[in-house]
């Protein structure tokens, strides 16, 4: 019986003594999906609410429906912050031109324009505190973060814009049922709406 359990074991990777870096996490084989790479360490993502999903959606349609056309949204993409970081936003804006192929697995950091993080039970440290400052660090001009909020489970927007003389960022709203910004383009989002999904 002992030697029947143990043929099923799982062999996770054993960390380089200085960690890992963005190249690893591109070519370990078999890390589960939605792995990413956090001061030189693998973080994997636990299982997800239907809050997180249906948030997602919602805010990945908002988005687009007023997209310029110089951008694109895209979801769970790999964002390479430096050679310790890859965190996967669960939404992007990026450049249009950073968009190459369909094969393609990560962005640069210069090239995103906002980047969304729905925040879980697992990643709720990361999504509030070491993300947003390593997202401000690489520059990127806008960070929403999205919680489950109220009575009614609605998401909550909370919208920050990275201030230049401090190289971190301020908050410029908090929304509960709609978002409507003029920046970082204009954009209109009824929260409500994730009710039908």
């Amino acid at each position: 019986m002992a030697a029947e359990s143990v043929k099923h074991r799982v062999q996770w990777p054993v960390p380089p003594q200085d960690g890992y870096t963005v190249d690893d996490l591109f070519t370990l084989p078999d890390l589960p999906p939605h792995t990413e790479l956090i001061d030189g360490s693998l973080v994997f993502a636990s299982p997800q609410r239907y809050f997180h999903f249906a948030a997602i959606d919602l805010l990945v349609n908002g988005l687009r429906s007023t997209v310029p056309s110089g951008f694109k949204v895209a979801r769970e993409m790999t964002v390479v912050l430096d050679r310790r970081n890859g965190p996967e936003p669960d939404i992007s804006v990026v450049r249009k031109e950073a968009v190459t192929d369909r094969r393609q697995t990560h962005f640069k950091a210069a090239d995103v324009l906002l980047a969304v993080e729905v925040v879980s039970p697992d990643s709720e440290a990361r999504d509030h505190n070491s993300k947003p400052l390593k997202y401000a660090a690489a520059g990127i001009p806008h960070f929403w973060l999205v919680e489950m909020a109220g009575q009614d489970d609605h998401p909550a927007v909370q919208v920050y814009e990275l201030a230049e003389a401090t190289g971190t960022y301020a908050l410029t709203g908090i929304y509960h049922e709609h978002v409507k910004l003029s920046v970082p383009y204009d954009i209109a989002i009824d929260l409500t709406a994730i009710d039908n999904l």
